[in-house]
């Protein structure tokens, strides 16, 4: 009895080492310190952004009434070039995953790996000076075509911008940026895709395609759409891009391809700020804070996705 009851306790004065109690601390020191600046910095959104709430036109020149009617419009450009964005890049991405994972040679799909990663790491000033140079003027004959040929079609209505600088060509814009981020991810996912699945659905006389429909796409439906989420995310906030690539005009149209377009807060935020004084900078830096808002809600239903089903998540 005394060796028994012994036994659980010399475990349990085990000393650890200095290597590891260092380690611990600076874990624990590091994830301490990422709640600690998230908090510092919605503090400061929000201590900020008090004098805005209550802002008019008299008090705020960027204002035309109150603070709410000024968000509002941007709160939808935000969102809506972000939506048509994602449903531009996620089939995208899982086309080009899928054609890497299980369809191309392993070295032609380890080139197209590098590629896809390098391309996260352009800086977004040249994803607009690409969208600006380059794809608006080559996508306005195609708007102007589609403008003549199906006006009748509310998303297609109205005169088409002779530019090409719509919110449909910052989407574009948006989307070849999120595409990177959604294809590692999915590639991850599929990649870990249990092979005894896939070798039971061919041998019971499964294409290739119809062993991905039942045996891949099903392990990998939560991580694609949390990625999908992580894309939505990296589209919400980017700003340089959009700020270059889009002519706005501050309206709330839901038509692709005319002159008047939705802006976007953080683009608004990025032309605004250096003019802005007293009560604008009020202003602009409650957008932020909506902004900041819209993405922590989009992260986190992303990590709840994640989380309801680990067994399906890829992380396993």
């Amino acid at each position: 009895m005394t060796a028994t009851t012994a036994a659980p306790e010399a475990r349990t004065k085990v000393k650890q080492r200095p290597g590891d109690l260092w380690f611990s601390g600076s874990a624990l020191f590091a994830g301490s310190m990422i709640l600690a600046t998230l908090a510092a910095v919605a503090l400061f959104l929000i201590i900020q952004s008090i004098p805005a709430f209550g802002a008019t036109s008299a008090s705020a020149s960027l204002l035309t009434s109150d603070f709410w009617s000024y968000v509002g419009p941007l709160l939808f450009g935000t969102v809506w070039a972000a939506l048509l964005a994602l449903l531009m890049a996620v089939p995208l991405s899982l086309g080009v995953a899928l054609f890497i994972t299980h369809y191309a040679p392993r070295r032609l799909a380890q080139g197209l790996g590098y590629i896809v990663d390098l391309l996260a790491a352009v800086p977004s000033v040249v994803f607009g000076l690409w969208g600006i140079l380059i794809l608006a003027p080559a996508v306005q004959p195609v708007y102007a075509w589609l403008n003549s040929n199906a006006g009748w079609f509310p998303l297609f209505a109205g005169d088409a911008s002779a530019t090409g600088r719509t919110i449909f060509t910052a989407s574009i814009v948006l989307a070849v940026m999120v595409v990177p981020i959604i294809t590692a991810i999915c590639r991850e996912i599929f990649l870990q895709t249990p092979v005894l699945h896939e070798e039971a659905a061919l041998a019971l006389g499964a294409t290739r395609w119809e062993m991905i429909r039942m045996a891949v796409l099903p392990f990998g439906r939560s991580g694609i759409v949390s990625a999908s989420m992580l894309g939505l995310g990296r589209a919400l906030g980017e700003t340089m891009a959009v700020a270059m690539v889009l002519s706005a005009t501050g309206a709330v149209s839901f038509q692709l391809f005319t002159s008047t377009n939705p802006s976007t807060i953080a683009a608004n935020i990025a032309l605004t700020f250096p003019e802005a004084y007293a009560t604008n900078i009020n202003v602009l830096i409650a957008t932020g804070l909506i902004l900041f808002i819209v993405t922590f809600v989009v992260n986190a239903v992303a990590r709840w996705i994640v989380n309801r089903r680990k067994e399906f998540s890829g992380a396993n």
